[in-house]
């Protein structure tokens, strides 16, 4: 089993910054994929973005690229979301997901998912 922990959620105003940081516990793999999903009141769960522990191609929902940079630390078992230029329409609770394969953008496809971290923009 694995768990995973969310961390860095606050109240910040439009165009500021936050980086979150999921640590996973447990079993350690050697290679998965690591996942951030968002669900907005009202709103099914969205893709965010995404990241192999082995190699680190990235993959990133086209409502966040060039403002969002995912990362990981293969050594501390911790993957981080850099949001900046944050909107307000970036509000949401944040999600840490990881499977043990490559099915990047299915919900479904993963195992392990996070409480997660409540992120709001005002403006």
């Amino acid at each position: 089993q694995v768990q995973l922990v969310e961390s860095g959620g606050e109240l910040v105003q439009a165009g500021g910054s936050l980086r979150l940081s999921c640590a996973a516990s447990g079993r350690t793999f050697t290679s998965y994929t690591m996942g951030w999903f968002r669900q907005a009141p009202g709103k099914e769960r969205e893709f965010v973005a995404a990241i192999r522990w082995t190699g680190g191609s990235t993959y990133y929902a086209d409502s966040v690229k060039g403002r969002f940079t995912i990362s990981r630390d293969n050594a501390k078992n911790t993957v981080y979301l850099q949001m900046n230029s944050l909107k307000p329409e970036d509000t949401a609770v944040y999600y840490c997901a990881a499977q043990y394969g490559t099915r990047t953008y299915v919900l479904a496809a993963y195992d392990y998912w996070g409480q997660g971290t409540q992120v709001t923009v005002s403006s």
